[in-house]
């Protein structure tokens, strides 16, 4: 059998598993190894195995997905994201849809020191779905927010995302980062508008919240000051070239740990139950990491991945209309693997085209994000679907898979205005160092 062959069998059977549930990182170490040891011999295949498993856990530019992932558990366990949906709802809880809008801002806050959709989302079904509830808000319209909002996770930095696309394609991260600010904020407020013509529409959805005091807004401002500071650090020292990627992810979760302690709103159990889901998380992301690795060295003895882009290109298509064919595979796939898996197993496939066809890399990375950010809302996986439903168990699935879809229509305005004004990621790369 051709190499040829031999790397669709093996792109059939990685699916086949994945649909069995097997665990994703497991289905491309298994199927890459068994792979690459037929095409070329197993010892190699072992050998290889265990270099890309060290190499990994061991590299140093992967240790800031750990260090953002610990800010961001930090942040959780010492009430900074609670703090956040206050001061939202203070100012805006009275507007139409208030609450929800105040969990939209405090989903795109608590991302900006988080970089995790899934922790997101769970953070704010737990803080937000309950008080909307307690308001009358109807099902479908609160979980539908928490989801859609938490999915902002991977898009405003820091994103976990764009640190493992930014290593793979060796991208500025820093430039990357900076890259979803832009595109965050439009989000953000295309859910907004969407939230608001909801509850115009139908303003038995989101009853009003009452009209806070001056006084009372004025004293909630203090719970924004940490995540402002927190930010500032971050973004403003990647900005300015002050330091690395990895370096702000070890001043942010240092930052954060200070902050915690100092306001005494982080508990010795918090933090314990912080260090192991960031254990935990972080163990999870590597594997997948060098799964796809794995299965990328396979591939790439297949040759597989050079005529597909060498196809792509040969096509009497314009590169537009490539792009259009690029996004529809993300759109589509990311209905049925989670958002890390499909980028590790798509970017060594798209990206020379992309390269090819001479897109800019760092606009690339925005769209890819921007089109699997619609995968965690949208069934059959859905992850961020299933992390509500998780927290929120009297809500039933249906419904918050109902209440997704005006957002799901936001998200994908959002995307499709990136097409023909890819300005809006790239003005901030440009102004960097």
């Amino acid at each position: 059998m051709s190499p040829v062959l031999i790397g669709s069998l093996g792109l059939l059977a990685l699916f086949v598993l994945i649909f069995t549930r097997m665990p994703v990182a497991f289905v491309m170490t298994l199927v890459g190894l068994l792979g690459f040891g037929y095409l070329v011999n197993f010892d190699a295949a072992l050998s290889m195995a265990v270099r890309d498993l060290y190499g990994v856990f061991g590299s140093y530019n992967l240790t800031v997905i750990p260090l953002f992932i610990l800010m961001g558990q930090i942040a959780f366990h010492a009430g900074i994201s609670r703090r956040l949906f206050q001061v939202a709802y203070a100012f805006i809880g009275h507007w139409p849809g208030g609450m929800a809008i105040a969990t939209i801002f405090a989903c795109a806050g608590f991302s900006a020191i988080c970089g995790s959709t899934n922790a997101t989302a769970a953070t704010m079904a737990a803080v937000a779905l309950p008080e909307m509830q307690r308001y009358r808000y109807r099902d479908t319209l609160a979980a539908g927010v928490v989801a859609a909002g938490g999915s902002l996770g991977i898009l405003v930095p820091p994103s976990v995302i764009f640190i493992v696309y930014g290593i793979m394609t060796e991208q500025s991260i820093g430039k990357l980062f900076m890259a979803g600010v832009l595109p965050g904020i439009l989000l953000t407020l295309l859910f907004v508008v969407t939230v608001i013509v909801w509850a115009k529409v139908d303003p038995s959805v989101a009853p009003r919240g009452p009209r806070s005091s001056a006084a009372q807004r004025l004293r909630s401002l203090s719970g924004l000051i940490e995540t402002l500071i927190l930010f500032a650090m971050v973004m403003g020292g990647l900005f300015t070239g002050v330091f690395t990627p990895t370096e702000a992810g070890a001043v942010g979760a240092c930052g954060t740990l200070v902050i915690a302690v100092v306001r005494r709103k982080l508990t010795w159990s918090g933090f314990l139950q912080a260090l192991q889901e960031t254990t935990r998380i972080s163990c999870m992301i590597l594997m997948i990491v060098a799964g796809a690795t794995i299965f990328g060295r396979f591939l790439a003895v297949t040759r597989i991945p050079f005529e597909i882009a060498g196809w792509v290109a040969g096509l009497p298509l314009s590169p537009p209309l490539v792009m259009a064919l690029i996004i529809l595979v993300y759109l589509i796939g990311g209905c049925f693997i989670d958002a890390l898996a499909l980028i590790m197993l798509t970017v060594p496939i798209f990206y020379p085209v992309v390269s090819a066809l001479q897109f800019d890399p760092i606009w690339f990375g925005v769209i890819i994000v921007l089109v699997t950010q619609i995968g965690v809302i949208t069934p059959p996986v859905g992850v961020n679907v299933y992390v509500v439903s998780g927290v929120a168990r009297d809500v039933p699935l249906h419904s918050i898979f109902i209440g997704v879809l005006p957002l799901l229509a936001a998200l994908v305005v959002g995307t499709l205005l990136m097409i023909p004004f890819p300005q809006i990621a790239l003005f901030l790369p440009m102004l960097m160092r």
